[in-house]
C-alpha cells in the first residue's frame, strides 16, 4: 500500500480529476460518506449521543459537511461548528456548506477564543466528534484560537474521529511540530500518509482506516517521487506459492549459517530454526570447533560443519574456504560470531569471495563497520544487512539517536549507495533497496524487544531468500511473518513475558 505525502496526494487527486474524469466533488462526496461508513462500523453506538463535527475553511472541513448531511440523512443529532469565517469558504467545501444551508441547518461560526469558550461546554456534551479542521494542507503548527481548540479536545475525554490526519500533524513528516489532535480514529483518504504509519506522529491516529474514496490504483502507483510502502497482509500472502504435490528438500534452497561462539551458541540455533521454520530445504550451521557439539545437540534438524577458529575460540579468516565450499543457495553470516580480528577478516573475505546471496547481521555488520565500504553488493550477488538503529550508527558513522530521527534517509541513502537490501529494524521495521524504494512493516510488538529476535529474522530472510531467489520479497517475507510471529506470541504469553523461542514456535501459524 502506497504511503503518500502532501505533494503526491495533491497529485493523486489531481490525476484522478483531469486523466480519469472523476470530479473533486464526488471524491469529497466519496471522502465523507466513507467516514461515516467507518464511524457506523467502528463506534457505531456513539451515533446514539450528539455528534459534534469541527471544520477548517479548506477541503478538509469540505469532507466535515458532507460527513454532517450524511449523518443527517441517517437521523442523527449533529451540530457543526465552522472554525473559519465563511466568507473564506471557497470551491467544493462552499457547495457542500450551502447544501447544509438549504436543507435549513445552521452553522455555528467560531472566530475567537471567546466564542469557542462559549461553545466548547456544549461540544464536551457529545458523544463523538469529527476532526475536520486540517488535513494534508497544513504546513506550519498550529497557533493562536486553533491552539486552544486542539488542547481542549484533547483534554475532554469524547472520542474524536480524524478526517484523513489528526489536525495538528503534517503529510511530510511523522515528528509532531506543535499541539495536535489525539484521535480515537483516523480515516485515511485514499491512501496512509507518512505520520499515520511512524512514530512519533502515529501516536496521535488511534485506529487507523484506509476508505477507498475513488482514486483508482494506478493513479497512486504512478506517482512520482518518494516511494513509500505499507506492507500489508495481502501484499505478502502475494509471495507465498503453494508446493507441488512432487516437491523435494531440493526445491526449497540450501541455507549456510555462519553463527555462534563460545558463550552465543543459542543464536546459531534460533537462526538455524527461524530458516527451517520458515522452509528452508536445507539448513548448515557453520561454527567454530570448539562449539560445534553445543550446536549440533540443540536441534536434530539442521547440519554442522566445524570451522577453523583462533585462539579466542571465534572464527578465523582461515575459515572462508571451508564456508565457499559448501552447497549452498544463500550464506547468513553474524549472529553470535562475536568479535575479534579473525571475525573481521572472515566478513570482508565473504564479502569479496562469495558468489551466492548474503544475508549479513549482528557481528558481521560490526565486523566492517570501521571499512563500509566493502559492504557492496554485486549485479551477479545480493547482499542483504539486517542492522539495528545501534549497528546502522556505526556503519555511517553517527549515534542511534541520530539514526531514529532519520530512518527512512538513512536506510534509503545506504541502500543505495553501497547497492544492498537495508532491513532497518525496530518498531516499524524498514526495508531500503538499492532502487529507492522503502517499504514499513505494519506487524510486531514491544514484546519482540528481546534477545535472540534479531537472530530468528536473520534466518527467516536466508530462508525466503533461498526459496524465492528474490531479495525484495525475501525481505518483505522475512520481516513481515517474523513481526506477525510475535504478535501471535505475544497474544499467547503477552509482551512481557515473550521470548525468541515462543516467536519461532508461532512462524508457522503466520505463515498459515
Amino acid at each position: 500500500m502506497r504511503i503518500l505525502n502532501a505533494a503526491q496526494m495533491r497529485k493523486a487527486d489531481r490525476g484522478t480529476i483531469e486523466e480519469i474524469g472523476i470530479s473533486s466533488t464526488v471524491l469529497m462526496e466519496n471522502a465523507g460518506r466513507q467516514v461515516v461508513s467507518a464511524i457506523e462500523s467502528s463506534c457505531g453506538e456513539l451515533l446514539d449521543g450528539r455528534i459534534a463535527v469541527l471544520c477548517g475553511r479548506g477541503n478538509n472541513g469540505g469532507d466535515g459537511f458532507v460527513v454532517a448531511r450524511t449523518l443527517l440523512q441517517r437521523h442523527v443529532d449533529v451540530s457543526v461548528f465552522l472554525l473559519a469565517p465563511v466568507s473564506e469558504i471557497q470551491g467544493d467545501a462552499l457547495l457542500n456548506l450551502e447544501i447544509l444551508s438549504h436543507l435549513g441547518f445552521s452553522i455555528v461560526e467560531i472566530s475567537d477564543e471567546q466564542t469557542w469558550e462559549l461553545h466548547f461546554s456544549e461540544i464536551s456534551e457529545c458523544s463523538l466528534v469529527v476532526d475536520g479542521l486540517f488535513g494534508t494542507g497544513l504546513k506550519a503548527p498550529l497557533s493562536g484560537m486553533l491552539e486552544t481548540v486542539v488542547a481542549d479536545l484533547n483534554t475532554c475525554g469524547i472520542p474524536i474521529v480524524s478526517i484523513d490526519l489528526p489536525s495538528g500533524l503534517s503529510a511530510d513528516t511523522s515528528l509532531v511540530p506543535g499541539v495536535a489532535i489525539e484521535a480515537s480514529m483516523t480515516v485515511a483518504l485514499a491512501a496512509p500518509k507518512i505520520p499515520l504509519v511512524l512514530p512519533p506522529g502515529e501516536n496521535q491516529v488511534g485506529d487507523l482506516i484506509v476508505a477507498d474514496i475513488g482514486i483508482p490504483d494506478e493513479v497512486i502507483e504512478n506517482i512520482d517521487g518518494l516511494r513509500l510502502n505499507f506492507l500489508t497482509k495481502n501484499d505478502v500472502a502475494e509471495l507465498i506459492e503453494p508446493r507441488v504435490i512432487d516437491a523435494h528438500k531440493g526445491d526449497f534452497g540450501r541455507v549456510s549459517l555462519v553463527a555462534g561462539s563460545q558463550g552465543k551458541t543459542g543464536a546459531a540455533y534460533l537462526a538455524a530454526m527461524g530458516a527451517l521454520k520458515s522452509g528452508a530445504g536445507l539448513v548448515s550451521v557453520a561454527t567454530p570447533s570448539s562449539c560445534l557439539p553445543t550446536v549440533s545437540s540443540l536441534a536434530p534438524e539442521f547440519m554442522t560443519e566445524p570451522l577453523k577458529e583462533d585462539s579466542e575460540g571465534l572464527v578465523s579468516g582461515e575459515a572462508i574456504s571451508k564456508v565457499l565450499q559448501l552447497n549452498q543457495d544463500v550464506i547468513a553470516c553474524g549472529p553470535g560470531i562475536g568479535r575479534g580480528p579473525g571475525v573481521t577478516e572472515f566478513v570482508k573475505l565473504l564479502l569479496d569471495r562469495a558468489e551466492v546471496p548474503l544475508v549479513l547481521d549482528a557481528d558481521a555488520l560490526t565486523a566492517v563497520s570501521e571499512d563500509p565500504g566493502c559492504l557492496v553488493g554485486r549485479d551477479e550477488r545480493d547482499v542483504i544487512i539486517t542492522p539495528h538503529p545501534g549497528e546502522m550508527g556505526s556503519l555511517i558513522g553517527c549515534t542511534s539517536d541520530e539514526v531514529q530521527s532519520d530512518r527512512i534517509e538513512i536506510a534509503q541513502e545506504f541502500a543505495r549507495t553501497h547497492r544492498v537490501y537495508v532491513v532497518l529494524k525496530g518498531h516499524r521495521t524498514l526495508i531500503a533497496t538499492p532502487s529507492g524504494d522503502v517499504f514499513i512493516n505494519s506487524t510486531g510488538n514491544p514484546g519482540m524487544a528481546t534477545g535472540g529476535t534479531g537472530d530468528v529474522l536473520t534466518g527467516m530472510i536466508a530462508a525466503w531468500l533461498a526459496q524465492t531467489l528474490d531479495p525484495e520479497a525475501a525481505c518483505q517475507l522475512g520481516v513481515y511473518l517474523h513481526g506477525m510471529a510475535g504478535d501471535i506470541a505475544a497474544s499467547i504469553e503477552g509482551e512481557i513475558s515473550m521470548t525468541a523461542v515462543d516467536l519461532l514456535g508461532n512462524i508457522g501459524e503466520a505463515i498459515s
